[in-house]
């Protein structure tokens, strides 16, 4: 060793992780609730869910979509769950003001899984809608839409009048529901919807509170033969046919489909 002189490599990684960790598990964690998340910045940084108290997700996020964004999506993604409590979810989200290179997302979940599983990463939840070709595959036993079916027949709040057209009655359902519902669109234009259902008017709904399936077979009754609505993993679906799914339900059909 030279006299006065010694080398010092700082170990950035471990260090940040470090400190990151001594944060989490040092802060209290709130409720997954849009009162709550309201108040996050739209800010990088990194955070976790909490299921009765066991972390079960951990995510990071940049400054595009920052924390309030991805926490409000959470917190609709949690609504409408069997055999799941919104109530019983929580949140921990630290705002990050430089991001390195790390990977502090995957370093976290590596760290918190030598703990216990983090159930809800890489289960499905918090994906998008993964389109119709995806409609007929297998759904994972573990997965967070297994676990967690939606539930038809929770309350759904929207404005609706009788006599409106089958579209604008699904647009109206499709908005007020914190999971998907596609609907069948015209061959040509996919953004514009099926001419059955602009032209078909739905004569009877159902009186307050609604639920997805009372509306739904509200529609269904006043649709021309060879409609079907059948719930999958996560999402429901409405299109002219009339098939069964390996893993999905038949909501319901238009009544001369049955004949």
């Amino acid at each position: 060793m030279t006299a006065g002189f010694v080398e010092f490599e700082f170990d950035l990684p471990d260090a940040l992780l470090a400190s990151l960790i001594k944060i989490c598990d040092g802060m209290s964690a709130a409720s997954l609730t849009p009162q709550n998340v309201i108040t996050i910045p739209e800010a990088q940084g990194v955070y976790q869910l909490l299921h009765n108290g066991k972390i079960v997700y951990i995510g990071k996020t940049d400054a595009d979509a920052g924390l309030r964004r991805r926490l409000e999506r959470h917190a609709w993604t949690i609504q409408h769950r069997l055999n799941l409590a919104p109530a019983d979810v929580t949140f921990k989200a630290v705002r990050i003001f430089v991001f390195t290179a790390i990977d502090l997302e995957a370093q976290l979940i590596r760290h918190y899984s030598n703990v216990a599983p983090l159930l809800w990463n890489n289960s499905g939840f918090g994906s998008n809608d993964p389109g119709r070709n995806r409609d007929d595959t297998d759904l994972r036993p573990t997965g967070f839409d297994a676990k967690y079916p939606i539930d038809l027949d929770h309350d759904v709040h929207f404005s609706v009048e009788t006599g409106t057209s089958a579209s604008a009655v699904l647009t109206g359902l499709r908005a007020a529901l914190p999971y998907t519902l596609r609907v069948e669109a015209e061959e040509r234009n996919k953004r514009r919807s099926h001419a059955e259902l602009v032209s078909t008017i739905v004569k009877t709904l159902p009186a307050a509170p609604r639920t997805t399936r009372s509306v739904l077979l509200a529609v269904l009754a006043s649709l021309p033969p060879g409609w079907q609505a059948t719930a999958l993993a996560g999402r429901v679906i409405l299109y002219r046919e009339t098939k069964s799914y390996r893993f999905g339900s038949i909501i319901g059909r238009s009544p001369q489909a049955n004949i």
